[in-house]
This record gives C-alpha cells, structure tokens and sequence, in this order.
C-alpha cells in the first residue's frame, strides 16, 4: 500500500494541552473554522428565534475548550494520503468536533453529570438559570437536561451538514458520508450498551466492555476521523480501512485510560468527578477485571443492591490491582496500534505522530 506524507505534514511547535500528533498551525485554522461555523448558526437563528440563538453562544463556550483531538485525526488520515484541498478537510474535521460536542452534551444527561472539563456543563448553566428564577431543584434539572438534548440535537444536524459538504462532488462522497454515518451509529450503539450494562445484576465481561468501548469511543474518536480523512483524500476503501484499524487501537487504549482517570484520576486535573462512574454502578473495564475476582462481585453486587458503600467498593477496587492491569492493556493496544502502523508504510511523519499519539495517551491525566 503507498501512502504519501505532504509538505504541509510536519510541523514544528506543539502548544500545551493540544493534541501532539497535529501542527499548531493547522489547529489554529480549524478553530477559526469552528467559531465562523458556530458564529453562522447562531447568526441564523437569531432571525427566527432569540433564545436558540442565546443556546448557540452557550454551546461556543462548550466547544470553544475542546482539545481537537477529533479533527487533527482528520487531518492524520488526510495528509497521509496526500490531500490537497484544505478547506475540505477542515470541514470534515469540523464535523467530528460538533459530533463529539453533541455526544457530551448527551452524555453529561445520561451520566447526570455538572461540570466538564472543569467548568459547569450547558445543562448546569441553563439548571442553574431555572434556579435563579425560582424553580425547584427538579424542574430546574429537567430544563438543564432537556436543554442540553436540544443543543446535542442541534449539533448532530450542523455535523450532519458539514460532513456531506466536505465530499460533495468528489467521487469519495458517498464513502465519506457514510464513514461519518458510521460514527454516529457506533457511538449510539456503544452508549446504549453501556447503559443497558448499567442494569445488570451482574457486571459485563471484559470482553464485552472492551467491544462496548470500541462502539462508543474508538470508533468515532479515532477509527472514523483516521479513515474519513483518508477516503476524502482519495485512499482506497481498503487502504482506509487499515489505517482505521490503528486509530481503533489507539481509541480503545484511550477509553481504557479514560475508565482509570474516570475513578483514580484527580478531579483537578480531570476537570470531572471522580466518582461518576462507581455512583452509576457503570460497567468499566476497571469493574470489570476486578469482578473476574469472587469476592469483588460480591461487594459489587452489595452495592448496587444498596447494602454497601462507594468508599468500601472503592478501596476493594484499589486492592484488586485492576488500575494496574488496565494500563498494562493500553500499553499493549499501543504497542500494537504502532507496530501496525509501521507494518503499513505509514510516511515517516505520520507514523511519529502516531508514536505521539501514544505516548500521549499513556501519559494523560486528563
């Protein structure tokens, strides 16, 4: 398979917090995309409706704190096979940025979560507007909520719009669309699981969390951006589909950190609580690899039922070493995500910043 590196691949600055396996530059350009993006549709609602254009500037500030890990992934893909109209590929990447927004809006309802990346969600800003007005606690939540469906709702159709404007009229178009079609049903399905495993008496296996993982997080945050980067610059389905395969690696190594931070992390650092995940008895790949021990299952199924404490599940979970066995299974999904990488011919730019993209999962706190 050839694939081929671009002049404009390689940079040489990173900033802090923003994804290493991008150039500071292109990231620039396509957060300039993004606020004339969410400035237009605020703009067009405003004609029709004050209030949805007040929901517009509130779902900016959302976006606006983003770390593109999304759209640089785009643009991997993109340039590693030679793609020549930017523009595109900033509205490819674009697209993927508005998706994950709309899949956190939701999320944050799902998960009954406030605050995100360490500042309040939109569903907190718009409970809190409730509260101030004198609602009750549960009204004022239901309309945070209910808020932040329609925000996600909104975002998914702008997602939706910029997705098919980035092939339209390429011979790639159809590919690409329904490339970015695919990471939506994936996240559905994957979210969906996830809740469904919530109910269980019994904690998914670790089999079946790390294929739920792949649905919700891999697949649109890695494997997609990866692939519909390269189908929108002219790589084959197949050549598309084996650099996917990296991304997908990589993406289940990044949930696997994700789970850990999610319940060892520091909520200073991770700009979220750290208890989020225990309270709704989510079925993490930590949960996981300690129920594969008796006693665990035990405790946990105590706690669900209610006859035991967050605190005593939570140091059973330290004692089980499965922190330490879940980030022994990421270095592992990197390792291979790299050797594949080279054993596809990857142009030397793109497979550093792959080795980047690693190293910065398995060193994230955040």
């Amino acid at each position: 398979m050839t694939i081929h590196a671009t002049s404009h691949t390689a940079p040489s600055s990173k900033d802090p917090g923003l994804p290493g396996f991008a150039d500071t530059r292109t990231l620039a350009e396509i957060r300039r995309h993004l606020e004339t993006i969410l400035d237009q549709a605020k703009a067009r609602a405003g004609a029709y409706s004050p209030h949805t254009a007040q929901l517009w500037e509130a779902i900016s500030r959302s976006v606006e704190h983003g770390k593109l890990t999304r759209p640089a992934l785009v643009f991997l893909g993109y340039q590693a096979f030679a793609g020549a109209d930017p523009g595109r590929a900033k509205d490819l990447a674009c697209a993927f940025e508005l998706l994950h927004t709309a899949l956190l809006m939701h999320d944050d309802v799902i998960d009954r979560d406030y605050m995100r990346r360490g500042r309040p969600t939109l569903s907190a800003h718009y409970r809190d507007q409730a509260l101030a007005a004198g609602r009750c606690a549960a009204d004022a939540e239901h309309l945070g909520n209910s808020a932040a469906v329609i925000a996600g709702d909104l975002l998914l159709a702008e997602a939706i719009k910029l997705a098919a404007r980035a092939g339209h009229g390429l011979d790639c178009e159809a590919a690409v669309e329904e490339a970015f079609h695919q990471a939506i049903a994936q996240a559905g399905a994957g979210e969906l699981e996830d809740l469904l495993y919530s109910l269980l008496d019994a904690p998914a296996t670790t089999g079946e969390v790390l294929r739920m993982e792949e649905l919700k997080t891999a697949a649109y945050s890695f494997q997609l951006p990866l692939q519909a980067g390269a189908l929108l610059a002219g790589a084959s389905a197949q050549q598309a589909a084996r650099l996917g395969a990296v991304g997908c690696q990589l993406g289940i190594a990044y949930q696997v950190i994700d789970d850990v931070l999610g319940t060892f992390g520091e909520p200073e650092a991770t700009g979220k609580p750290n208890d989020s995940d225990l309270r709704e008895a989510k079925s993490t790949i930590l949960i996981s690899l300690a129920s594969e021990q008796e006693g665990f299952s035990s405790l946990l199924a105590s706690y669900r039922t209610g006859h035991s404490d967050m605190a005593t599940l939570r140091h059973a979970l330290e004692e089980s070493g499965a922190e330490q066995f879940a980030r022994k299974l990421a270095n592992e999904l990197c390792a291979s995500a790299t050797r594949s990488a080279t054993f596809l011919r990857l142009p030397a730019a793109a497979q550093r910043m792959l080795h980047e993209c690693t190293a910065l999962i398995l060193s994230r706190s955040n």
